[in-house]
């Protein structure tokens, strides 16, 4: 029998078969290390430092299990050059996504921002511990910001009113962001919200916009309610204009740093606090929370009557009572005692 009838030697074919093998293994692990899916389910974000290094977000990856083999990414990454371009930031991490393209993302710093929305803050410390839950930057470097005098100056407000600046809405931002670029992004949202009609409205009622929303809180910290605002922003509005003390309730629950107090008593009202309405005519020097945009709004398009007092309806219900007169009041008032007493609330 003639060679070409007995085809190729066994040792040829032995070695095709090896090559062949060797092919589809070197494909499948070329397809596993580049294409094939990587990310696991274990983690919805990457939170890349700015003062991490390439190690550092290898050693991210592996301890909290991100990638299925972290041999296969640092191959990749060392192909694609990522070590020497390491970029802070929020990477959001999709299940079954491919190392080149989690890779990729990193690369070009296609981070997602933080979709960061706040109300209902009381005191600068909260809002300072929400900021460090939500930023790269911790709370005390935010904290420290908040309660610095130059910069509450070099944005055109006091120490005091400083907080009012902060508008409560949703806002888009990057995670690594710093906190001065924050605080700027901040300024820049609070200068559109306050716009011409806005000032105008303002202007009308002899009220800066600082004391609008210093005005704001405290129309916050009594409605329960959003569509009473208007009608207890009319009253406080009453009692400015007639130089009445403001006798606001939650200023004094403010002055007293107790905000446990369920019933305001006349031991309350006796301390030398400027946020003691009781004792200190006008507005207090800055919010006691930061108001929301409602009471804001409440305030520059607030209800026109004669009404200077109010107290909460005895049903709990949330909503006041209102009157023109003393002794109106003190009947709205003696019927909430009374319902205080009958559920035992006596501080």
């Amino acid at each position: 029998m003639s060679d070409k009838k007995r085809g190729f030697p066994k040792f040829v074919k032995i070695i095709l078969l090896v090559v062949f093998v060797i092919g589809i293994t070197v494909g499948y692990i070329g397809y596993s290390a580049f294409l094939g899916p990587s990310v696991t389910s274990k983690e919805s974000y990457l939170y890349v430092h700015s003062e991490d290094n390439y190690h550092d977000v290898l050693e991210e990856l592996e301890e909290k299990g991100i990638v299925k083999n972290i041999r296969f990414f640092d191959y990749v990454a060392r192909v694609m050059d990522y070590p020497t371009a390491v970029k802070p930031g929020r990477y959001k991490l999709s299940e079954g996504l491919s190392n080149r393209r989690l890779i990729g993302n990193l690369r070009g710093g296609y981070q997602e921002a933080v979709k960061f929305r706040f109300e209902n803050i009381r005191l600068k410390e909260n809002f300072a511990g929400l900021l460090g839950k939500n930023f790269e930057a911790d709370s005390l470097t935010f904290l420290e910001i908040l309660d610095n005098e130059d910069v509450s100056e070099k944005y055109g407000f006091t120490e005091d009113n400083f907080f009012s600046m902060f508008i409560p809405n949703t806002y888009e931002i990057y995670w690594n962001t710093s906190p001065d670029k924050i605080v700027a992004r901040f300024h820049d949202e609070y200068i559109k919200f306050w716009n011409a009609e806005r000032k105008e409205k303002a202007a009308a009622l002899n009220l800066t916009p600082q004391e609008v929303s210093v005005l704001a809180s405290i129309v916050k910290g009594e409605a329960l309610h959003k569509d009473e605002m208007p009608k207890i922003a009319g009253l406080y509005l009453n009692r400015l204009k007639r130089g009445i003390l403001l006798q606001a309730d939650p200023t004094v629950i403010f002055a007293q740093n107790d905000f446990t107090i369920r019933r305001v008593l006349n031991r309350h009202l006796t301390i030398d606090n400027p946020y003691n309405t009781y004792r200190f005519k006008g507005l207090p020097p800055g919010p006691i929370m930061l108001p929301s945009i409602a009471a804001i709004d409440a305030v520059l398009n607030y209800a026109k009557h004669d009404y200077i007092y109010m107290c909460a309806k005895d049903d709990f219900s949330g909503y006041h009572n209102f009157a023109v007169t003393q002794a109106e009041h003190l009947v709205n008032a003696r019927k909430f005692q009374r319902a205080l007493d009958a559920r035992n609330i006596k501080k």
